[in-house]
């Protein structure tokens, strides 16, 4: 298989699990770029590298447009040097917020399980029977 072939839409779809209306969202958007032959679109090799780190990109937290500027800084001509030291540094302020909501999760998660605890014995006090001298 050669990297010169094109798919098409329901051919990407299936590759890469998503809709159509996705990739025409990302067409739209100007992230992908397929070849257009009347209605038809055919994605290339591009296409589906571009697809695949716009995918990664939200999977990861990052906004279109900080995909996009990613994606612009391929063709800089430095063997990619400023599209991947912008990509990490990127990378190092979402991974920053994410350990930070985590933390904020985890806190969410034991507090609630601490009125949990304390709802259950209130529960099970309120059912023991009352003794007829109290």
């Amino acid at each position: 298989m050669t990297t010169d072939y094109t798919m098409t839409i329901r051919e990407m779809c299936d590759a890469f699990q998503v809709t159509p209306r996705t990739l025409r969202f990302y067409e739209a958007k100007e992230l992908l770029f397929p070849i257009r032959e009347g209605q038809k679109r055919l994605f290339t090799h591009r296409d589906r590298a571009r697809l695949k780190l716009i995918l990664r990109g939200k999977r990861f937290g990052f906004s279109l447009e900080e995909i996009r500027q990613l994606l612009d800084l391929y063709n800089m001509g430095d063997a990619q040097q400023t599209q991947l030291t912008r990509t990490y540094e990127i990378a190092q302020d979402r991974l920053r917020d994410m350990e930070q909501q985590r933390d904020e999760l985890t806190k969410a998660i034991d507090d609630l399980k601490e009125q949990m605890s304390w709802g259950e014995k209130m529960i099970a006090s309120l059912d023991e029977p009352k003794k007829a001298a109290e």
